[in-house]
């Protein structure tokens, strides 16, 4: 397709898309490793950050312990209030070129980058995931307890999972978010999506055809995400009807869940 500085604007996009379709996902491609990686591991360490901070500690508990779980859960909260208090544009610059200037250590960008957006969203995840445990009725924790199961158990097998469902939805945000936010790590170099749409607005000078191709980009991995998670939940959420086989005086009968938000 012949292209001139007098073509229109659809032309241009045609064109743009066209001759840097390859560029754009390869970009596309490391924003969604980064976001989706990022995304896994903050969450995995905000769930363990939100287990630690909602252990129980009264008075009975060993002197020792106590003063330990303090110290624990200042640096913990240190650590959720300093990334969650900067903006991780900042925090790029300063894991980045702070490791090597400090420790000499250069990173690869992309593992920077998977770094940053981790211990970012570990961050957020912590607080996310301590209010999804808070959110569970403590009925349950005291019912677990009299039947014998101790704290850790009851975690794992009764309050996580409600917890891991009441939470997909903040999730699912999280994840979004990344996806959007791998845009700032061009600042230190990642071969992300901005950065390879920069790299394609450079060689033609058409900046707002470039960006617009840009965004509908994000758009689709967005919505797609948001679909895909979105039909997690409604599988997690089960069937609207059940059925209990055996019952005394019933030998079949069936129980409707009715969703409020519904009526």
């Amino acid at each position: 397709m012949a292209i001139t500085p007098d073509s229109s604007f659809f032309e241009w996009v045609i064109y743009i898309t066209r001759t840097y379709w390859p560029l754009f996902m390869r970009g596309a491609q490391v924003t969604l490793i980064i976001s989706l990686t990022g995304t896994i591991i903050g969450f995995c360490i905000g769930m363990i950050i939100g287990v630690i901070r909602t252990i129980p500690i009264d008075q009975n508990t060993n002197p020792i312990f106590r003063f330990i779980y303090k110290i624990i859960n200042i640096i913990l909260l240190i650590y959720i209030e300093v990334f969650r208090g900067t903006p991780m544009i900042v925090q790029a610059m300063v894991v980045f070129y702070g490791v090597a200037m400090v420790y000499g250590i250069h990173l690869s960008t992309l593992f920077a980058g998977i770094f940053i957006v981790s211990i970012n969203t570990g961050a957020y995840m912590a607080e996310i995931v301590r209010g999804g445990i808070l959110s569970i009725d403590k009925g349950q924790f005291e019912a677990a307890h009299s039947i014998g199961m101790t704290h850790a158990q009851t975690m794992l097998n009764i309050i996580l999972p409600q917890a891991v469902r009441n939470i997909l939805p903040a999730t699912s945000n999280e994840f979004v978010i990344n996806i959007k936010d791998t845009s700032v790590l061009n600042v230190i170099g990642v071969t992300e999506l901005f950065f390879m749409s920069k790299s394609a607005a450079g060689n033609n000078f058409r900046y707002f055809e470039v960006f617009l191709v840009t965004c509908t980009i994000y758009f689709i991995m967005t919505f797609t995400v948001t679909r895909i998670l979105r039909y997690l939940e409604i599988r997690l959420e089960g069937p609207s009807v059940y059925t209990i086989h055996g019952s005394q005086s019933v030998p079949e009968a069936q129980i409707r869940i009715v969703d409020r938000e519904k009526r």
